[in-house]
């Protein structure tokens, strides 16, 4: 724990940029495609898409509760890489604009999921340099001669279990989840670990990039990579550590989700 530019700010104030909307969340259950394993098999130790070249730069949401829609793009923008070898920035804005009719509400908050199915059913979603971050919401500007990458719908990963999580991000690669952020303005660096963060009060969305083990006091600490969107100067440049295999510490493996990138309609876009 330590000062960041959120710790001088009133709870009420941090809240309104967490804009998970957690009284949507038991909508996302039982009425999607959920990803189950049949056996846990040997995983990586260690795991970091950044490494890999499938994460974009960290972004900033600003005074905007549109986490959802950062976390939503950083999904789609993995699984386009893994298709095609390309990183590219999508536009956060395209979901903050235009999913409204999908459940989202902008500023107000939204879900990943409803994200994902926005961009399926709109057959794409828009470029970061043709449809630029604006924190606030505006009248729906999408092009199709703009557009990007594309998803055919996603994947919900079964409620709180980590294993499967792992899996997925071993596997599949950056995934999108929700967490409880209530204790994340005190953070600074470091791995974040609070027994009483909560695993089902969830109210911002962030990227699982990777994870890994690290020695803390004479003991191995397992640990998530997490990609936040409140700027490189928060945490550490822009991502902090969060405990892993510690009773689903905030949530993390309690709404995690990924788009379904087809390559040939990926493909597709770019010819």
């Amino acid at each position: 724990m330590g000062i960041n530019k959120f710790a001088d700010m009133l709870p009420e104030e941090t809240k309104k940029v967490n804009g998970y909307r957690y009284e949507k969340k038991q909508l996302l259950f039982g009425k999607k495609n959920v990803m189950i394993m049949s056996a846990y098999h040997r995983l990586p130790e260690k795991v970091d898409w950044r490494t890999k070249g499938a994460v974009t730069p960290v972004k900033d949401q600003g005074a905007c509760g549109s986490c959802w829609a950062f976390s939503s793009t950083g999904a789609l923008e993995g699984q386009h890489y893994r298709r095609t070898g390309r990183l590219v920035s999508l536009s956060e804005q395209n979901l903050l604009d235009c999913s409204y009719n999908y459940g989202n509400a902008g500023c107000n908050g939204g879900l990943m999921d409803y994200a994902f199915d926005y961009i399926k059913e709109n057959g794409g979603i828009d470029s970061e340099s043709s449809y630029p971050y604006e924190a606030k919401e505006g009248p729906c500007r999408y092009s199709n001669r703009t557009r990007l990458s594309t998803d055919s719908g996603k994947v919900d990963l079964p409620e709180g279990d980590e294993m499967q999580l792992q899996e997925a991000v071993a596997n599949i690669g950056p995934i999108s989840v929700a967490i409880n952020a209530r204790y994340l303005s005190l953070y600074d660096e470091g791995i974040f670990t609070r027994a009483n963060c909560s695993s089902e009060e969830l109210d911002h969305g962030v990227l699982v990039v990777g994870y890994g083990t690290e020695e803390v006091r004479g003991k191995n600490l397992d640990y998530w990579i997490v990609k936040n969107s409140w700027g490189k100067d928060w945490g550490e440049n822009g991502y902090f550590r969060l405990a892993r295999n510690k009773k689903n510490m905030c949530g993390i493996a309690s709404a995690a989700s990924y788009p379904i990138v087809p390559k040939e309609i990926i493909m597709s876009l770019m010819d």
